[in-house]
């Protein structure tokens, strides 16, 4: 069983559409990186979630109800924290998984990690520590191939 963790994204909806009102997160994120790791998860997960900096792990289906600026990397903007992403695990049934693809860069791979410690799960991280472009072109590859 795999499940395909896609880091939120920092070009929202609300940015180009500001009366966009509450959105579900599968729709809120718009920035490219987000489009290619979502059709990863869609082509290659048995289940995906969203990891956002504010709300922790959410589903496809979770409702936004608005913009924010929330990042992993300016602990002034008041990220969720290890031990309530850890909690979220167990709530949400996140620990059945044998296997947790982590995308994105160190922020979201190293939260995911320290979240899934305790689990039975198989953590791979692809584009851990690449550049942006670099992401891009690797997520590109694994759509088209899997991980495999």
């Amino acid at each position: 069983m795999v499940l395909v963790v896609v880091p939120c994204g920092k070009s929202k909806i609300w940015k180009h559409h500001p009366e966009a009102g509450p959105v579900l997160a599968a729709l809120a994120y718009v920035g490219p990186l987000f489009k290619v790791n979502r059709e990863f998860a869609e082509r290659h997960g048995d289940r995906w979630v969203i990891l956002s900096a504010k709300y922790g792990f959410i589903d496809p289906d979770f409702v936004i109800p608005k913009n924010y600026d929330v990042t992993f990397k300016n602990p002034a903007t008041g990220p969720i924290d290890v031990a309530r992403l850890k909690e979220q695990v167990k709530e949400k049934g996140l620990d059945i998984y044998t296997q947790v693809i982590a995308l994105g860069g160190r922020e979201y791979v190293s939260r995911v990690k320290a979240a899934f410690v305790g689990t039975k799960a198989e953590i791979l991280a692809p584009t851990e520590g690449l550049s942006i472009g670099k992401m891009m072109q690797k997520m590109r590859e694994l759509v088209a191939r899997g991980l495999g």
